[in-house]
């Protein structure tokens, strides 16, 4: 296990050196390969292709990132997880960058994406109190923040993972906030109603 665990870290640190010079839509199996002095065979002992091998780079160093995470921390907590989150991919920003950018089948995007649906469905489903999240709801806050990610990391100048993380926090406290003001007392019994239900 430790020797295939070294193999596919060889291969990981080829891709990104690779990606760090050239399109990966322009990167093959046998530049890999040749850049960490391994064999085709392997490559594809490990992985199925390229977007495989980008995927388990993504996998391996995000579990990393969430093994000692309570996923059910306060609300100061989660900014703090995320503000990790988004420390990573910025500490790794020019290799997303790119790997954002990967359209088609097994793409990074459509990984990334399938996910954070996980996270954002059990988050969503806790704020409405237990209730099933609807398929229109979840891809609603799962492009919202694919799009915002891409964006972010796909800028010229990258900002800070502090100042995007409190940004996106000041916008969700202000329109939260906003959205209660606006909405009558009526309205307002009807959704502690629901709530409590």
């Amino acid at each position: 296990m430790a020797d295939s665990n070294i193999t596919k870290r060889a291969l990981a640190t080829s891709l990104k050196e690779l990606m760090a010079e050239q399109p990966f839509e322009k990167i093959n199996v046998a530049q890999i390969c040749e850049r960490c002095n391994m064999n085709r065979k392997s490559f594809y002992y490990h992985f199925k292709d390229k977007y495989d091998l980008v995927n388990w780079i993504f996998d391996t160093e995000f579990i990393e990132l969430l093994k000692h995470e309570n996923l059910n921390a306060s609300y100061t907590e989660r900014w703090a997880f995320i503000e990790k989150n988004c420390r990573y991919f910025y500490q790794n920003h020019s290799f997303y960058r790119k790997a954002l950018q990967i359209k088609g089948q097994n793409s990074f995007s459509d990984h990334f994406r399938e996910y954070i649906r996980v996270f954002i469905a059990e988050r969503i489903s806790s704020l409405f109190g237990g209730e099933q999240v609807d398929e229109f709801i979840l891809d609603f806050f799962v492009d919202a923040v694919i799009c915002t990610m891409e964006r972010w990391l796909r800028a010229k100048e990258c900002m800070p993972p502090e100042q995007f993380v409190e940004k996106l926090k000041r916008l969700t406290e202000k329109c939260a906030h906003s959205i209660c003001q606006e909405i009558p007392q009526t309205e307002q019994g009807k959704i502690s109603q629901i709530k409590g239900q």
